[in-house]
């Protein structure tokens, strides 16, 4: 019977691989992947059963239409019969719709499915950046999700907006937005935090011997910075925590009340 694993390969090539992923990939019977170009030529040296989803994506194409695509391509190796893995970028399940779309159609289907989880772009942040989301909080979220619903950011912790380079695209059809749409991004910003507030552009590596990028600029220089599609914008936070002194004394009355 067919099954399905989703397993993520890191984000640098063949530094970031698990155990437990490398042995699905090496046994599958196929294998598809979405994944940077050199990662793919590294997958196929661990299985040449290799089929790349790449290819699935197209100048102004609508993005929900390609994922429905990878969907079934996946899912219809597993009627085959066949041990299924797909590979992608990162961890499978962080800020990736087709794993999550292709697992549950198997389950729905009756296959066994799962997810194997890989080093994502989070996680290299905290440790190339320093940044410990425990110590004032961090709020992640997908730029133009940010946009175009009413959110409120918490200026006392870490922002971390991701896909930062198609702010405000609607279509879901581009692979870059314009500088007016970069703009509303700013302006709803400057509605949180000073024009000057200082931001930082991140982008993970791929290669080993490559570096991460951390430049940090003015908030009001986002427009005219230049991005790619793996840019990540980390906001720092602008304001101190403010104590919740109410709270603060509810709690210092139990602890006393109960000799701890």
């Amino acid at each position: 019977m067919g099954s399905l694993v989703c397993v993520g390969p890191g984000m640098i090539v063949g530094a970031h691989l698990s155990a437990r992923c490398r042995s699905h990939i090496v046994n599958a019977d196929i294998i598809f992947s979405s994944c940077h170009p050199l990662m793919e030529d590294w997958l196929k040296t661990l299985n040449n059963n290799y089929h790349s989803l790449q290819p699935l994506y197209g100048e102004n194409k609508n993005r929900r239409i390609t994922y429905q695509q990878m969907v079934t391509r996946m899912i219809s190796a597993v009627r085959e019969g066949k041990r299924v893995v797909g590979v992608f970028y990162g961890h499978p399940g962080v800020f990736a719709q087709v794993p999550h779309q292709a697992i549950a159609q198997a389950r729905e289907e009756g296959f066994t499915a799962s997810m194997e989880p890989g080093i994502s772009a989070e996680d290299c942040l905290y440790a190339d950046l320093g940044i410990d989301p425990g110590a004032y909080g961090c709020q992640h979220m997908e730029t133009t999700q940010f946009m175009i619903y009413q959110r409120v950011l918490d200026t006392c912790g870490y922002v971390i907006l991701w896909q930062v380079a198609l702010a405000g695209d609607i279509s879901l059809s581009k692979r870059m937005s314009s500088s007016a749409e970069r703009k509303v991004l700013v302006k709803l910003l400057m509605n949180f935090y000073p024009s000057d507030h200082s931001v930082t552009l991140y982008e993970c590596p791929t290669l080993i011997t490559d570096t991460f990028r951390a430049e940090t600029i003015p908030l009001e220089k986002l427009t005219e910075a230049k991005l790619s599609q793996v840019t990540t914008l980390v906001i720092p936070p602008a304001n101190r925590l403010k104590k919740n002194e109410v709270v603060s004394a509810e709690l210092a009355a139990i602890s006393e009340y109960t000799g701890d």
